[in-house]
């Protein structure tokens, strides 16, 4: 799966929803659509993690089978799956964030995530960085907002925060900024799924 062909003078708007999609389902599609839709962006790539590096290796899902997955719930044409990091040969998103912007210097990125990963965001390597690379688009999970935005990413970058009714600009803001969009959250998960695969 080859890198975005896109030309160092192309300008567009790009939203990133990294993760181990393992498996892929719905929610990821129906957060990705928002993201398109309420921040404005041209497109979004999902970046499918090889491993993260805070997850168990056990009962991950070769890459090759969680892509297929990915494949299988995308119908927007705005949706690129990808295997960046693969490609790239990075394992942490701040390393990840940095080679894109070295590839495609003409493009803004968007890094998206759900409320869960916001409350433990201050786990991740060089988090404070990635806060200074690009804007933050962080969507509702059902029972995490309130942990999201009491957690020490949350705090720290307080004074960054924009209101929802201002998502659409995130895009231009320099960074750091960072936006939390209270939309109608999914129940759905991934590990929900893999369980009942099992049963």
């Amino acid at each position: 799966m080859a890198l975005p062909s896109f030309g160092p003078q192309t300008k567009m708007t790009v939203g990133l929803l990294g993760g181990s999609f393992n498996p892929a389902h719905s929610g990821h599609v129906y957060i990705s659509e928002l993201a398109l839709r309420k921040l404005k962006l041209d497109h979004v790539w999902w970046l499918v993690s090889p491993q993260n590096p805070l997850k168990p290796t056990k009962g991950m899902a070769p890459l090759a089978q969680r892509v297929a997955s990915a494949q299988k719930v995308v119908r927007n044409s705005r949706i690129q799956i990808t295997t960046l990091e693969t490609q790239l040969n990075t394992r942490y998103t701040a390393d990840t964030l940095e080679a894109l912007k070295r590839r495609y210097p003409n493009i803004r990125f968007v890094w998206i995530m759900g409320a869960d990963n916001l409350a433990s965001f201050h786990r991740w390597k060089d988090w404070q960085k990635i806060f200074g690379t690009c804007g933050i688009a962080i969507f509702h999970r059902p029972s995490y907002a309130l942990r999201a935005l009491s957690s020490l990413a949350a705090q720290r970058f307080t004074h960054y925060r924009l209101s929802d009714h201002k998502a659409s600009v995130l895009k231009r803001k320099k960074p750091p900024a960072w936006v939390f969009l209270p939309i109608r959250g999914m129940p759905i998960s991934a590990s929900e799924i893999r369980k009942q695969m099992k049963d």
